[in-house]
């Protein structure tokens, strides 16, 4: 199962991520960014609030709004 074991803000709405399979990328969501949950993340400063969660194996934010590990790989540029 493929999980996010890492991940740092790097620019405007992009998170730089790793994966359990060492696979690391940089993920752009600042077209995924809508909607009444994602909401607060248009916010940059609390998008840089961005944690991994080790339970969901996934990156959250403090809102609780998170995205699926396969989502985030299927959208990372390499």
């Amino acid at each position: 199962m493929i999980e996010i074991i890492d991940a740092k803000y790097s620019s405007e709405y992009k998170l730089w991520v790793k994966f359990n399979n060492g696979q690391t990328g940089v993920v752009d969501l600042k077209e995924h960014l809508w909607g009444p949950a994602f909401e607060p993340l248009r916010n940059i400063d609390f998008f840089k609030q961005v944690e991994v969660s080790r339970t969901l194996g996934t990156i959250t934010w403090p809102n609780e709004v998170d995205f699926a590990p396969e989502f985030i790989l299927e959208n990372i540029a390499i």
